[in-house]
């Protein structure tokens, strides 16, 4: 926790704590889109097991489902991107 606080301030101190803002933001935002996949997978899994003849729709949806996170992801590092 110390050395954390240091390397901020040592940051904001040269002027990168736009930086420090952009590390935590793609961070937080590649936790949040494994968090989501991991959901889809589970209830995927919950799913197929409970009605496996719908096997395929239940797929199709996740997979799609999983596209749109990762899209988000994506953006969260385009926008962190544009700090460097």
């Amino acid at each position: 926790m110390f050395f954390s606080l240091m390397a901020v301030q040592d940051a904001a101190a040269q002027g990168g704590i736009g930086l420090v803002g952009a590390g935590l933001a793609i961070g937080l935002t590649v936790i949040g889109a494994g968090i989501g996949i991991g959901q889809i997978g589970a209830q995927m899994a919950a799913g197929i097991a409970r009605q496996p003849e719908a096997t395929g729709s239940i797929q199709t949806a996740s997979i799609i489902l999983a596209a749109l996170i990762e899209g988000a992801a994506l953006f969260g590092l385009g926008l962190a991107f544009l700090k460097f």
